[in-house]
């Protein structure tokens, strides 16, 4: 493959996360409550488009880094999360139409992790768009001539991880969040682009990552079998590097 694709993700990558900051810390508030509308100072965020996409840096704040992660590092966390992603997923993909799809799922992954490693929260405005849009633009994919998948699979996939998520939540609500549940088939939509053998893959890598650092923080004692774990960034990371393996 060309350097040139590899390149243009990367710099995708850098540009969207660039906007994140703000959507992710306007997003992350308490499930019933109203996206937040002033900065951690107390001061209003603009309104409109500009109100949700930027840095999330106030200029009224004498200290505008001095708000945890409302400030310069959380734009270069996210910036580096997206490129990172973006350029790996144009090295393993390639050029092919289903690149564009993953590219744009890349952020709104990002911003849903941020989300629910804040509050416990993955956003239903971020999750149903995420799997129409998704199913949608695979199945355009699939009408190019140069796509490398399936998008009935796809949709099966999307059936079959929503599934078992819904099973697991029925079985035991308190391990399990419901926005887990409908954040499942928009993972399994990418899975099953691929094959039964990915799907298998990145629902396997979200439990065995969040298996792992759950036993690690208990042996660290930074936590108890009883202290609550965000999945959302578990189910992401686990489809992520499913996606990559793929041949």
């Amino acid at each position: 493959m060309h350097v040139y694709p590899i390149v243009a993700a990367a710099v995708w990558g850098i540009v969207s996360g660039l906007l994140l900051p703000r959507a992710a810390y306007r997003l992350a508030v308490p499930s019933g409550e109203p996206w937040a509308a002033r900065c951690p100072g107390g001061h209003p965020l603009p309104e409109g488009i500009r109100g949700w996409l930027g840095p999330a840096r106030c200029p009224r704040c004498a200290e505008p880094g001095s708000y945890g992660s409302y400030g310069p590092v959380a734009v270069l966390v996210l910036a580096l999360a997206c490129a990172l992603a973006c350029a790996g997923l144009a090295v393993r993909v390639g050029a092919h139409p289903e690149l564009v799809v993953w590219l744009l799922l890349v952020p709104l992954g990002v911003v849903l992790g941020r989300v629910d490693l804040k509050v416990f929260r993955l956003p239903d405005v971020l999750t149903f768009p995420a799997f129409f849009g998704t199913a949608a633009l695979l199945g355009l994919a699939a009408l190019l001539p140069e796509h490398r998948g399936s998008w009935p699979r796809a949709l099966f996939g999307a059936l079959a991880v929503g599934f078992v998520y819904l099973l697991l939540f029925l079985i035991n609500p308190a391990g399990m969040g419901f926005g887990d549940v409908k954040l499942a088939p928009t993972l399994g939509l990418a899975l099953g682009w691929y094959g039964w053998p990915t799907v298998f893959t990145g629902t396997f890598l979200g439990f065995a990552l969040g298996a792992v650092i759950g036993l690690a923080l208990i042996a660290t004692r930074r936590a108890t079998r009883k202290t609550p774990l965000p999945f959302g960034p578990f189910m992401l990371l686990g489809t992520l590097t499913a996606l990559l393996l793929t041949p």
